[in-house]
């Protein structure tokens, strides 16, 4: 049984929160109050790395805040990147900064993490915002789980009692994205199922899911037999996989066969262009919040 589907278009959304934010710095400006100033930190040269950082750039441009990029070779010491870290957290000029994942192997990423302030820790990481967001208190949400529930609410997508399956226990989408829509209220109160490699029947808990959030990082894993006619669906995945037709030799592939999928569904993202310009506007967002100063 086909449907009608509606694409729940990330790229247009993303702009018209840019503008949004872009308006609240115009009106930070008039009361006299600075830019707020995003930092990142990028270890090594990580095409994927440098691909999301240099989007995070042009994005601050956009809303007009002010960006810094500080660059290290791949060989740098953890002691000089927990160093680079304590002046960030003792820069007030710096609003909120991100140390780019991921890290070199003889990297403590965790320890890294742990070390930035939780007040400047827009990326959402620091256990601290982790614990307040399970907890339901003010917290800055990780990026692309924000992003998605925003996109959810911007589409007036029902979650009320909906089931939601989400397939991945990522710490930075599977597991926050599952505890954003078993909070209490719009967009949440689902009763959420998390699915991961070790979960037996993925296909038939799939098939009772009205919600379907892939974030497996396998390339066409969610394929039409998996979907409930009305379900909406989706694509976290973004994987680079071999296409001879294209002249970059790749194609960025979801983790959902989107041609079969999409005419059962209610709602869908395309990938590219649905959660991937989410997750750099709810970047800007929370740097927005971390500009207004907010508070615990």
């Amino acid at each position: 049984m086909e449907t009608t589907y509606q694409l729940l278009d990330g790229k247009k959304i993303s702009a018209e929160i840019k503008q949004e934010i872009a308006a609240e710095v115009n009106r930070l400006l008039e009361k006299g109050m600075r830019r707020p100033h995003l930092a990142g930190v990028l270890v090594g040269h990580d095409g994927g790395s440098e691909t999301y950082m240099a989007s995070k750039v042009k994005a601050c441009e956009e809303v007009g805040f002010t960006s810094s990029l500080i660059r290290y070779d791949v060989d740098v010491t953890e002691d000089e990147l927990l160093d680079c870290v304590h002046r960030l957290n003792n820069n007030e000029e710096v609003d909120g900064f991100i140390v780019q994942l991921p890290l070199p192997k003889h990297i403590d990423e965790q320890k890294i993490i742990e070390s930035i302030n939780p007040k400047k820790d827009v990326d959402g990481f620091h256990p601290i915002n982790v614990g307040r967001l399970s907890t339901g208190l003010p917290c800055f949400v990780s990026a692309t789980p924000k992003g998605i529930v925003e996109l959810l609410k911007r589409y007036n997508v029902p979650t009320s009692g909906k089931h939601c399956v989400v397939l991945g226990r990522s710490n930075i989408v599977g597991k926050p994205v599952s505890q954003l829509l078993i909070q209490k209220g719009y967009p949440g109160d689902c009763t959420v199922t998390v699915c991961h490699s070790r979960t037996p029947n993925i296909k038939e808990i799939c098939l009772s899911a009205d919600i379907i959030i892939a974030a497996l990082g396998q390339p066409e894993f969610v394929k039409a037999d998996m979907i409930k006619p009305g379900a909406v669906v989706i694509d976290v995945g973004t994987t680079l996989v071999p296409d001879p037709t294209r002249k970059s030799g790749v194609r960025l592939t979801g983790d959902v066969k989107f041609d079969e999928v999409a005419p059962l569904c209610s709602y869908i993202t395309p990938v590219p262009g649905g959660v991937g310009p989410m997750t750099i506007v709810s970047l800007m967002s929370n740097t927005l919040l971390a500009g207004k100063g907010l508070t615990w």
